[in-house]
């Protein structure tokens, strides 16, 4: 019986990816309240939807969360964290109790680490196991494919770089962005057009932390 118990136990206080992305959101709106800047992206597509990281915050810098609550696997990271190592100011694996110890050896150091516990009443905190540090090695490519193809058209005009590529397929004006445009203003425009879009697609919903 002891051993049925326990199991009841840790499936009653085993945490799922429903809840830890809610209390999550959260946790960030009321972090970031004080900025009204900053926005909060569901599931953004990277790499024209290779991968999508679960969780984005838009402000001065992007700041992806990858959600492994205790239902989860870590099969897909590896492949996950290739595509977040290019693209990402800074990453942040949230994860249940059952894979924190994995988790210190699973993403690259310059990764932050946060433990997600269930409190009473539904609650969540989250408990920094270690904090992030900047991308030490961003693609421009893969950061110039955050921008749809009319916005890098756009950029590139203003950049006077646009003849030649602007009727050709976008992976040539994606290319010649990531040549021609410096990074920092490369990722200042992609910020400015994540927290500016009106349109998203129903798969990448929008809301600011005012809401």
């Amino acid at each position: 019986m002891q051993g049925v118990s326990e199991r009841r136990l840790r499936t009653k206080t085993a945490t799922n990816d429903e809840q830890i992305r809610y209390q999550l959101k959260r946790y960030l709106r009321a972090l970031n309240s004080s900025n009204a800047e900053t926005v909060i992206l569901d599931e953004l597509g990277l790499r024209h939807g290779y991968s999508r990281i679960d969780v984005v915050v838009v402000n001065g810098s992007l700041h992806g969360y990858e959600i492994k609550s205790d239902r989860d696997t870590f099969r897909r990271l590896a492949r996950q964290a290739d595509t977040y190592n290019r693209v990402l100011d800074f990453v942040t694996l949230v994860t249940g109790q059952r894979h924190a110890s994995q988790a210190l050896t699973a993403v690259p150091e310059w990764w932050g680490i946060q433990l997600a516990e269930r409190v009473r009443r539904g609650g969540m905190k989250f408990i920094d196991v270690r904090k992030p540090s900047e991308n030490p090695a961003p693609d421009k490519l893969a950061i110039a494919r955050l921008l749809w193809r009319d916005e890098a058209v756009n950029f590139l005009e203003e950049l006077a770089a646009a003849d030649g590529v602007r009727s050709k397929p976008r992976r040539f004006i994606y290319s010649r962005l990531a040549e021609v445009a410096d990074i920092g203003c490369l990722r200042e425009r992609v910020r400015d057009r994540l927290r500016s879009r009106k349109d998203w697609r129903a798969d990448e919903r929008q809301e600011s932390c005012g809401d």
